[in-house]
């Protein structure tokens, strides 16, 4: 039988979110290894980053936000964002000495007895008092179905991975997807690819001007209103738009950025309009974003009727010793770490009382 370790709080994660709440847990008193560990399935520190094409430099980034207690400044913006976040954020676990145990793989949170959750992982289990879900969405994927799509003949991908323009080299490309990842993929393979096209289920929208704090509290409230009602969340970019700079206008003014409709079927040799337009298609591109991943916590029985898990702030509706981080209105940079500071402030409260059990049912 597995020794089970006990601890006050258990992190899910190790990217922007549960670095920044694991930098408040620490700040607050708790300490690092025995209060509260992290737990994380990457090889290395960087998150979801370290995953990112080579071609994505920091430059190219849009937003990405320092960590709490710790400026990244002097990055090169011709270096690989992969890169520079890597290191970034392994300088970061070694200041704080966050002592973040990897690889680790989370195979599920559930009733632990006594008022605690049991977290079974690759390394053993954990008995704790609150845990800190900040698991994101890089694993998760999302690929929609379409007729015929299994007969195609050519390669198909997702933007998980995309490895840069240059494997596209001479080829037919169908790039499928209506944010800002589709339109850099198209940016960097046209140069390359011998024909390229983009399909959106929906017209992109366009936003020109400033991005301020004002439109930015509307764009959270947006999803934050999901999440309440226990809905799948959108991302923050979902329902911003996207920025309207120069490399988005030359792609417009090229007709690299000629958005076309969903297609209704997938052909062994392209893909096929409703009113029946076709086109041949080497590779078909799906830049079609991700879902949360959170299917470790299906023992807890959080999912709503209508497929999400309702948070308040942070805090699971449905128990109140799970908190989300970078879920849903905090899936941006600066939301997680704002995300990371509220978390452990509700959990000080909630360990500080005798309000750690589970609502009854």
């Amino acid at each position: 039988m597995n020794h089970v370790r006990e601890t006050e709080v258990v992190v899910i994660g190790a990217g922007q979110a549960g670095l920044s709440a694991a930098y408040h847990l620490r700040r607050t008193g708790y300490q690092p290894g025995a209060d509260f560990v992290v737990l994380d399935h990457s090889p290395g520190p960087g998150g979801a980053w370290q995953f990112r094409w080579p071609s994505l430099t920091y430059g190219k980034v849009h937003g990405m936000h320092s960590l709490p207690g710790m400026e990244l400044t002097g990055a090169d913006p011709q270096r690989p964002s992969s890169e520079v976040v890597a290191g970034y954020f392994t300088a970061y676990e070694q200041r704080f000495e966050l002592q973040v145990r990897r690889p680790v793989d989370v195979r599920a949170v559930r009733e632990g007895g006594d008022g605690r959750l049991l977290v079974e992982t690759s390394d053993g289990d954990w008995s704790t008092r609150a845990l800190i879900n900040a698991t994101g969405t890089w694993d998760r994927p999302f690929w929609p179905r379409y007729p015929g799509q299994e007969t195609f003949r050519g390669r198909q991908l997702h933007t998980a991975r995309y490895a840069g323009p240059r494997e596209f080299a001479g080829q037919r490309v169908v790039v499928v997807g209506g944010g800002a990842s589709a339109t850099q993929h198209l940016l960097e393979i046209a140069p390359y690819a011998a024909a390229t096209i983009w399909v959106t289920r929906r017209p992109p929208v366009f936003r020109e001007g400033p991005f301020d704090e004002d439109a930015g509290r509307a764009a959270v409230a947006l999803v934050e209103e999901r999440v309440r009602q226990g809905l799948p969340p959108k991302s923050v970019v979902s329902v911003t738009g996207l920025p309207l700079n120069d490399a988005i206008r030359a792609g417009l003014e090229s007709g690299v950025l000629d958005r076309r409709p969903m297609f209704e079927r997938i052909t062994p040799d392209g893909v096929v309009w409703a009113d029946g337009r076709r086109a041949d298609a080497d590779v078909l591109l799906w830049a079609t974003g991700f879902r949360a991943a959170v299917d470790h916590l299906a023992p807890l029985r959080l999912r709503e009727p209508g497929g999400g898990i309702r948070v308040e702030g942070t805090r699971a509706v449905a128990d109140p010793r799970v908190h989300l981080v970078g879920y849903g209105p905090s899936a941006s940079t600066v939301g997680a770490n704002r995300a990371g500071r509220a978390a452990v402030r509700d959990i000080r409260r909630l360990l500080a009382g005798t309000g750690a059990e589970r609502p009854a049912a």
